[in-house]
């Protein structure tokens, strides 16, 4: 906020107004992901589903007093050691913008950013009736229900659009990990709306009842039929072939090998949900050039939609990584969690007003670049990059150089090029504004 107050060269007058902008709540954050939902949409293809990620993350708070701050488990913390941290716990919903159509890229954009608190433990000599208390908070603020409303939310907005624009609604593919693929979601999703995720190789599996027919017994019917194979069973058995897959990650495409069982029941999803296991086989890589390969664990996953193409799943299940990205851009680059706030409102309004200004930068850059191209050009020392993507950091110079290119006398970036003698020990360093304000990397 103070940086925004001097940008704008109000720093000598009343900015009370600016800091009870977020204390008071005045911002409607429906509104401002409406429309990024709406941009989102119209940038792409508009006939296959809307693919979407859910994951949660945590902002570091040293202060005993901030509202939602207590200690919750280092993700950074060695896997031999569990670390423990003060912090905040936020929820995130990013929808998957395609740079073209069929398998390729695509971008996250932020929609969703929910402060979401675990309510206080009592002490251990609390009145039980504070302990019942607890026991009911502690219910209503799980992770997973609140990431299961948070996706109903999604959903009522996409049936909202296409209502507006007289259109049928699209299917909503929500891509999470294994914390998130568990009973809670899996029981509480609304129509249209698939799940992709992560489940355990153990995990206990059934055929429905229909697939192996058995003499009319007395009593009810059977809700699961005989015990499928588990994830592990399916991957290590020689009877089930391999099958070849193509999907973009990592800048290319890849050649998946997987192994698939459809329709299946898992009792966390219940007896009516029909699903899809896919086993994704172990990723072969050299560390360095010359070395033996190594293999990456396999991957185990189920989809709610168990007749949906398999390179559509698990192109969008590739995606979901771009939320990790998200994350590492806004606490990194854009700042989110960095402002010290101790008001209720403000510790939900201000990381959220930071998470919508890096989506709307997203977007922007989206639709301008696609036409135009990138007009700041890269210092001498980087290699042109035959990807389409630019980087975050790249994006905000770009965004600085439009808006104060011309308050500092850049009319057009070949003025930066200037024919300077090739002395290895130059007699002055002469700075140059322009570039050090538009190539600045913070």
């Amino acid at each position: 906020m103070t940086g925004n107050i001097c940008a704008a060269g109000r720093q000598f007058t009343n900015w009370n107004p600016d800091y009870r902008q977020f204390s008071q709540a005045r911002g409607d954050a429906d509104v401002i992901a409406g429309v990024i939902l709406q941009e989102t949409l119209e940038q792409q293809d508009q006939t296959g589903p809307v693919v979407a990620a859910m994951d949660d993350s945590i902002l570091r708070k040293r202060g005993r007093k901030t509202p939602g701050v207590s200690w919750r488990r280092d993700p950074l913390g060695p896997p031999f050691q569990v670390n423990f941290v003060r912090a905040q716990r936020f929820l995130q919903i990013s929808i998957a913008l395609p740079q073209n159509r069929g398998p390729g890229p695509a971008r996250m954009i932020p929609f969703d950013f929910l402060h979401a608190p675990t309510p206080p433990k009592p002490k251990k000599d609390a009145h039980p009736q504070e302990w019942k208390r607890y026991r009911q908070a502690q219910k209503q603020t799980n992770i997973t229900l609140r990431g299961a409303q948070r996706v109903k939310r999604l959903r009522d907005m996409l049936d909202q659009h296409a209502r507006r624009g007289d259109s049928s609604p699209r299917n909503l593919w929500i891509a999470v990990d294994g914390r998130f693929t568990n009973q809670t979601l899996l029981r509480n999703l609304p129509a249209n709306t698939a799940v992709i995720g992560r489940i355990r190789q153990d995990a206990k599996l059934f055929f429905s009842p229909q697939q192996h027919q058995q003499p009319k017994a007395a009593g009810r019917k059977k809700a699961y039929g005989n015990i499928a194979p588990t994830p592990e069973q399916l991957r290590t058995d020689p009877n089930v072939p391999w099958q070849t897959v193509p999907v973009f990650a990592a800048g290319k495409m890849h050649d998946f090998k997987i192994k698939t069982l459809a329709p299946i029941l898992w009792k966390a999803a219940g007896a009516q949900k029909p699903l899809r296991l896919i086993v994704i086989a172990p990723l072969g890589y050299r560390p360095r050039k010359g070395s033996r390969i190594l293999y990456r664990q396999p991957a185990f996953l189920i989809a709610t939609d168990p007749d949906a193409p398999l390179e559509n799943l698990l192109q969008a299940f590739v995606w979901r990584w771009e939320i990790e990205l998200n994350f590492r851009d806004e606490k990194q680059i854009v700042g989110v969690g960095e402002a010290q706030v101790r008001n209720q409102n403000s510790v939900q309004a201000q990381p959220e007003f930071a998470t919508f200004a890096y989506a709307f930068l997203l977007i922007a850059a989206n639709r301008a670049l696609n036409q135009c191209g990138q007009t700041l050009p890269l210092p001498k020392w980087r290699k042109p990059s035959s990807q389409p993507r630019a980087s975050t950091q790249v994006l905000i110079n770009q965004l600085r150089a439009e808006l104060w290119g011309k308050a500092l006398g850049v009319e057009n970036f070949g003025d930066f090029k200037k024919e300077t003698a090739h002395d290895l020990k130059p007699q002055k360093l002469i700075p140059h504004l322009p570039s050090a304000v538009l190539y600045a990397s913070a």
